[in-house]
């Protein structure tokens, strides 16, 4: 009798769990090498993947790039793109960073950086750059925050 091959073991186990079972059985088994000892398992995913930098534990995970804290004045803000998205990016006191989406919550036009405020150009809505929230309407509520971290002296979305 020949061993069965593996389109036979999985046709048959279609039908049931197993046959499952003998297919993953018949994957597993090690094919002696040219030498004759077994061969040694495949890396796994961790071997194969070189670590990446990480943060401390209690702070946030770094994300993608954004500026230079440099880039953006202390008491202003920055047009910036955060994750593909139009952002706003301020530092209202040195080395405090703060992000909001640059989507205005009137009717989503999108807002632009103007020094310690954020305009919307269509319907006149104003932003406190510091915290997000409305100055003047015609918008109700507040900016949407970013996560954002200072890595050095670069600024980095922390999701």
């Amino acid at each position: 009798m020949t061993d069965p091959t593996r389109r036979t073991i999985l046709t048959l186990g279609s039908a049931g769990a197993v046959g499952g079972a003998l297919a993953l059985v018949g994957c597993a088994a090690d094919a002696p090498s040219p030498t004759g000892a077994a061969s040694s398992p495949p890396p796994t995913l961790a071997e194969e993947t070189p670590a990446e930098p990480s943060a401390a534990p209690d702070a946030p995970a770094l994300g993608d790039d954004i500026a230079a804290v440099a880039d953006v004045p202390v008491g202003g803000s920055i047009d910036a793109t955060i994750n593909g998205e139009p952002a706003l990016i301020a530092q209202p006191t040195a080395g405090q960073v703060v992000a909001f989406s640059a989507i205005c919550t009137h009717q989503q036009c999108v807002v632009a950086a103007a020094g310690d405020e954020f305009h919307c150009p269509c319907h006149g809505s104003m932003y406190d750059a510091a915290t997000g929230d409305v100055i003047q309407g015609p918008a109700l509520d507040p900016l949407t925050p970013i996560g954002v971290a200072v890595s050095g002296d670069r600024i980095v979305a922390t999701s």
